[in-house]
């Protein structure tokens, strides 16, 4: 099959080979040339396939620099494909910057449904699906991490983050001690894999299981947050950013649209909202 230049961004098995959907081989056997984040691991999943394209390099460090020159391609007439190690491109991987110099090049960027562990996770979490925020990975550090948990703390959203097995216990203790040790989460790991889990409860029940079975302590990742749900109080109960944010839309609007409106971003009471802007002077 001949492929027109574009850019194809093919999602690749996040663990079950199975889920390679039929597209996504023939689109990798097709192009002329294929952008990996790790020729070698994707080497042995091109052999499973029979897929024998040639590959190069895109990852963090030449990510810019190898753009450049795949451009140079698909304006040779070339179809170029780009993987990750697995799941999805550019979530949570390298891709961004090539994807976006390309566009702006004025060529195609054509991508493939597929696998991502994000969604895959929150499918089955039980959590609120509805809306959601990817975070990625936590901060390595724990002043970083806890600043991060900390401007999502009274985020309505079902929060979802990415993570490794040398971290995991001090990500879980940073999500207790900034989310709280009561807030509802899931940890979803090795999914679509022989020992896939799914652990559910409080934040501090899953750090408690998580400590006492070293095997939860494998594999990869995916934290579930439920997102902050605000207490059923008077204007008292009112988190701190929603009164911000009714503050600006206040100075556009008049205080009980702005209410309103504020009371639906953060799943709270328009008459406590309204009642806490006329006290605040708005």
């Amino acid at each position: 099959m001949s492929l027109p230049p574009a850019l194809y961004i093919v999602p690749t098995p996040i663990g079950n080979l199975g889920d390679m959907s039929p597209r996504a081989v023939e689109v990798l056997k097709s192009v002329t040339l294929v952008g990996c984040e790790d020729t070698r691991h994707s080497g042995r999943l091109f052999s499973h396939f029979g897929i024998s394209t040639k590959t190069v390099s895109v990852h963090d460090h030449n990510e810019r620099a190898r753009a450049q020159w795949i451009i140079e391609k698909l304006a040779e007439g070339e179809a170029v494909a780009l993987v990750s190690d697995a799941g999805t491109p550019l979530i949570s991987d390298p891709g961004y910057h090539l994807v976006s110099l390309v566009r702006e090049a004025g060529f195609n960027v054509v991508p493939l449904p597929g696998p991502c562990a994000a969604i895959t996770a929150l499918s089955a979490s039980g959590l609120p699906s509805d809306r959601f925020s990817f975070e990625g990975f936590l901060p390595a550090k724990e002043k970083g991490r806890s600043d991060k948990l900390e401007a999502l703390r009274e985020d309505p959203r079902t929060l979802i983050f990415y993570e490794s097995p040398h971290r995991i216990i001090q990500s879980l203790e940073s999500i207790v001690a900034v989310l709280g040790a009561d807030r509802p989460m899931v940890m979803a790991r090795e999914l679509s894999k022989t020992f896939e889990t799914f652990l559910s409860g409080t934040a501090a029940e899953v750090l408690a299981k998580v400590l006492a079975d070293d095997n939860q302590q494998k594999g990869e990742m995916v934290l579930m947050c439920h997102g902050f749900v605000a207490p059923e109080q008077d204007d008292e109960g009112v988190p701190a950013k929603a009164m911000e944010t009714l503050a600006l839309l206040a100075a556009e609007l008049p205080l009980k649209k702005a209410a309103a409106i504020a009371a639906q971003i953060y799943n709270l009471k328009k008459n406590a909202l309204y009642k806490a802007g006329l006290d605040a002077g708005l």
